[in-house]
């Protein structure tokens, strides 16, 4: 049985893994918009429109949509969750300092859209990490709706999809998912 493409967006601040994750999990040429960053942002390149991914999960194509991180390309952030079944925010542990940055980026697109999400809280395996109840506290959130990923590794980050599509998908859809990792 086909079903219609099902669109994920993955966002978060400078840095979270984003482009990295949508690499990892993308089954065909990932579409990316990197330009050299023109602020000290902690790397050379930065995504400036999107990042975009493709994978099959029994029936249906999912389509990932990274978005920028910087605040002045905001305006994209709500154009590409429109139509979306699902957010994943990207927050990378070892960055507390980006914390408000990630909280803005989920207020702002939750206020916009109404979309489920979780939070993939990346980055863990670095020194000096928040643990992720502290940064379920920080979000106001269950820490049910955290989940530690690594975005670089292909089966964590199918996991991660999969638990958040669990979430999206209507009733008796979801047992039959399964990212084929």
């Amino acid at each position: 049985m086909d079903f219609a493409p099902l669109k994920v967006v993955v966002s978060g601040p400078v840095g979270a893994g984003k482009s990295t994750y949508i690499r990892t999990l993308s089954t065909t040429t990932v579409v990316e918009t990197d330009e050299m960053a023109t602020e000290c942002i902690g790397k050379d390149l930065t995504t400036v429109a999107l990042d975009f991914g493709t994978l099959h999960i029994d029936g249906f194509e999912v389509l990932l949509f990274g978005t920028p991180g910087q605040e002045r390309f905001d305006f994209m952030w709500s154009v590409l969750c429109e139509g979306a079944a699902g957010l994943l925010l990207l927050v990378a542990a070892h960055r507390p300092g980006s914390f408000l940055k990630a909280r803005h980026i989920l207020e702002f697109i939750t206020s916009q859209v109404p979309i489920p999400f979780l939070l993939a809280v990346t980055h863990t395996d670095q020194e000096r990490v928040w643990e992720l109840e502290e940064i379920a506290d920080f979000f106001g959130l269950p820490v049910t709706d955290l989940l530690a990923v690594d975005a670089r590794d292909r089966s964590a980050c199918a996991r991660m999809l999969h638990r958040l599509l669990e979430r999206c998908l209507p009733t008796g859809r979801d047992e039959q998912s399964r990212v084929t990792a």
